[in-house]
């Protein structure tokens, strides 16, 4: 009801469909009360497992090492969780069970994908958990939005098999991240012609923003002028030359290295500005942010690192030199989750409640616990920000549970309380995790 009188209301002003992504999530759009608190959900992946010594913090004292150091501003805010284990099995190899049943819970379809070791596969069999949720979400009135879901990718290769998907509508339906900020802020905002002949958006909406201010509270102007600011601002950058700034291009995959574009430090930031943004104008509460793909060879020589990643995960452990650009690598991933979560810590929450953060979710993950050992158990789960039920600012050593309970605790903290299993049911044993 809430979302039919929002666009009645902008009808009856006269304000075009063109300025619906600016005005969608305002809370006063309508002179309603403000909406009940909003729950969301961000689940970020980096591939190819990590360093144990490196990563994981003494249990119950969150004392960060090198790997998650970046963290540091919201050490209160965040729980890491050792223990949670992968225990889906049958077709595939691990890095394809890693990936593709990393958010489903579920066994690989067959198929005849080959994996490592000559195990083929084809792909999930079930829906994943950020979709589940979205489902959930978007079946209530009082908590659907435009998109549901907003699946964002960061130097993604152009291919599609078990080992770049995570997310999935359904057995056999997986869903494609979107890499290029371009085609991202398209879909948020429409209306682009080509890059060459970018015109602003905010030229074609401002006299409708401007009509519909002055029915706006005074948090509502700010939070209306902040989303133009960063909207101008993206703008301009997706003006900047294609070679500099604007879009991942994908090389030949090639056997030995597959290059990442230097510029993709710059495409992460843009992607995250642009997740934050749908986030805060309410047009999804649940998204995906993918970096890579597991076993991914990804070049990242900003961090002066030349070898592929999934090479260097292989290097046993007494290689030092891999050992610290391993380190090096891990350690940027986790400053853009950091990034991330700052950007949400400066975003006010609509309804006055402290900020964005301290009700956004967002799980860091990974398909591997250890790239060398291609180990599912232990994967890398770091908790950053504020859910029901959920308390932070700790770290956990649990006994080798299944990542199905894991994720039924995050769909109960969204509110899809009424969930009892999540993929496999029989490994759902126990139900819920007690993180409270």
């Amino acid at each position: 009801m809430m979302h039919l009188n929002r666009r009645q209301f902008l009808r009856n002003l006269g304000v075009s469909a063109a300025a619906l992504p600016f005005l969608a999530g305002l809370p006063s759009l309508t002179g309603a009360p403000l909406p009940q608190r909003r729950q969301r959900l961000i689940v970020m992946f980096s591939p190819n497992g990590t360093l144990p010594d490196e990563f994981w913090p003494t249990a119950g004292e969150l004392t960060f090492k090198s790997i998650l150091e970046p963290l540091t501003p919201f050490k209160d805010r965040t729980l890491v969780l050792n223990g949670v284990c992968n225990k889906v099995r049958g077709d595939g190899d691990n890095h394809m069970r890693g990936m593709s049943c990393l958010l489903t819970c579920a066994e690989l379809l067959p198929g005849n994908i080959m994996g490592g070791g000559g195990n083929p596969a084809g792909w999930a069999s079930s829906i994943s958990i950020d979709q589940e949720v979205k489902n959930f979400l978007q079946s209530r009135p009082e908590t659907k939005t435009r998109f549901g879901s907003v699946e964002f990718g960061v130097a993604v290769p152009n291919r599609a098999d078990p080992w770049t998907r995570m997310s999935y509508l359904g057995g056999n339906q997986p869903v494609a991240p979107i890499d290029d900020p371009y085609r991202m802020f398209e879909k948020l905002y429409g209306q682009m012609k080509d890059k060459d002949s970018l015109v602003s958006i905010l030229d074609d909406v401002s006299a409708d923003l401007k009509r519909v201010s002055a029915k706006l509270s005074a948090r509502d102007k700010q939070m209306l002028e902040q989303h133009i600011t960063l909207v101008r601002n993206l703008e301009q950058e997706l003006k900047t030359p294609a070679d500099a700034h604007l879009e991942h291009k994908m090389p030949p995959l090639d056997p030995g290295i597959e290059l990442v574009n230097d510029n993709t430090p710059q495409l992460s930031r843009m992607q995250i500005d642009l997740l934050v943004n749908a986030l805060s104008n309410d047009m999804t509460r649940v998204a995906t942010l993918q970096y890579m793909r597991s076993v991914g060879q990804a070049q990242m020589r900003w961090l002066g690192v030349e070898e592929g990643h999934h090479s260097l995960s292989h290097e046993p452990d007494a290689n030092k030199d891999a050992h610290d650009k391993l380190q090096k690598i891990n350690r940027w991933f986790c400053g853009e989750l950091a990034y991330l979560a700052k950007r949400l810590s400066e975003t006010p929450e609509p309804t006055g409640e402290g900020s964005m953060l301290d009700h956004t979710l967002i799980v860091w993950t990974n398909e591997l616990g250890k790239g060398n050992s291609h180990t599912l158990d232990n994967i890398p789960l770091v908790l950053v920000g504020g859910a029901p039920g959920l308390k932070m600012g700790r770290a956990l050593a649990l006994d080798k549970v299944a990542h199905n309970r894991f994720w039924l605790t995050v769909a109960h903290a969204m509110g899809h309380t009424e969930l009892k299993t999540f993929g496999k049911p029989e490994l759902c044993e126990g139900g819920d995790l007690a993180l409270s």
